[in-house]
């Protein structure tokens, strides 16, 4: 049984342990044994996990990535799983990862970036290159991210692996699903849906440049369909209300199973400030939803401009609603963009692929150092 320790930060709802569920459900169970390490552990996403017969070991937060008394709790869990592998995603996991690796002579060290970080401090990037140096090897979850590893934080080539994120092919649903939930939420004949989903952190994901746009269009059928939680909900709700189109804002809530809801969208938007990958919009791409995206981070990867869908500067209302009016005026081009969408989200985006990469790189790595665990 090969062993795997994760390091991640807290577990919620975000796309980090969203796939860290995906590869633990791909992976073959006969063969694979998980713990995670965390920060904070909550929500639906933790109950999943648990249901998958994974330990969640909750540390609590780091007052700073070397604080000794975190690292400890982190060796004694290493002491008593023995893992084969350690890997630590977003930077208290790619801390966690490396420094319980090393001391505790874990024979595989992965370490993985999962932002694209625009302000991150010297003293940070210094930390990240000591940790890459005990590392076996650093995964990038996007081109972009690659990118930044190599160029900015200067890890050599040999070190850097590209994995694409991946997601779930979405289920089929039912006409009934939809108009119940299109009763639900109001939604008539000829309302146009622009959806968004994440985590309610609006300095990240900018949520409120999608009410502004909406107000921009200036159309009361254009409806804002909104997936998530968060603890800038209320400042959402209140900027739509003082826009006065809170009567075109649907609140969602967090949703384990999202298929319905992506269903009833006719173009997507993810608008962050900036973002290492964007795990929705593929997710979007797969409903065969165009993709109107800012171009920070792995978005730029994952949308193509002009083709499935378009890419915006941040912080950038006006162009967000240009782009859903020129959808809009133009249901064809709306058509072929989501089409096309889909064939890139199988092709390059797909869970089977993401979960067999991350095992090819496990196995390759346990080969090197001695291990033959037969397939």
């Amino acid at each position: 049984m090969i062993r795997v320790l994760h390091c991640i930060e807290t577990i919620a709802t975000g796309g980090v342990e969203q796939i860290r569920l995906t590869l633990i459900r791909g992976l073959d169970k006969t063969r694979f044994e998980h713990k995670i390490i965390c920060t904070w552990k909550g929500g639906p996403i933790a109950d999943a996990l648990e249901a998958e017969g994974v330990e969640l070991i909750p540390i609590g937060g780091f007052k700073n990535p070397l604080q000794w008394s975190k690292h400890k709790q982190v060796l004694k869990v290493i002491r008593q799983f023995k893992p084969h592998i350690i890997h630590g995603a977003i930077f208290e996991g790619m801390s966690m990862a490396a420094i319980g690796g090393k001391l505790g002579k874990v024979p595989i060290i992965i370490l993985e970036e999962t932002s694209h970080p625009v302000n991150r401090s010297k003293k940070a990037i210094y930390l990240q290159q000591l940790f890459a140096k005990v590392a076996d090897k650093v995964v990038g979850i996007a081109p972009t991210v690659v990118n930044y590893l190599r160029d900015t934080v200067k890890l050599p080539e040999s070190k850097l692996v590209l994995i694409n994120n991946g997601v779930n092919t979405p289920r089929v649903v039912l006409n009934r699903e939809l108009e119940k939930l299109k009763s639900e939420f109001g939604i008539q004949e000829g309302d146009l849906i622009i959806g968004s989903a994440g985590r309610f952190y609006n300095e990240v994901k900018r949520f409120t440049d999608i009410i502004d746009a909406i107000k921009i269009i200036n159309n009361p059928k254009v409806k804002f369909l909104l997936l998530g939680q968060g603890q800038d909900q209320d400042l959402i709700i209140q900027k739509a209300k003082l826009l006065k189109v809170e009567d075109q804002l649907i609140l969602a809530g967090f949703q384990s199973d999202t298929a319905p809801y992506f269903q009833l969208m006719d173009i997507f938007c993810i608008v962050s400030a900036h973002e290492g990958f964007g795990l929705v919009a593929a997710e979007a791409m797969l409903h065969h939803l165009p993709v109107i995206a800012t171009k920070v981070g792995g978005l730029q990867d994952v949308v193509k401009d002009g083709e499935t869908g378009f890419l915006v500067p941040a912080f950038s209302p006006l162009e967000i609603a240009s782009k859903i009016q020129t959808l809009i005026n133009n249901p064809e081009l709306k058509t072929k963009m989501g089409q096309k969408g889909k064939v890139r989200a199988l092709e390059i985006y797909s869970a089977d692929r993401y979960v067999k990469e991350v095992e090819n790189l496990y196995l390759d790595l346990l080969k090197v150092k001695g291990f033959n665990f037969i397939a």
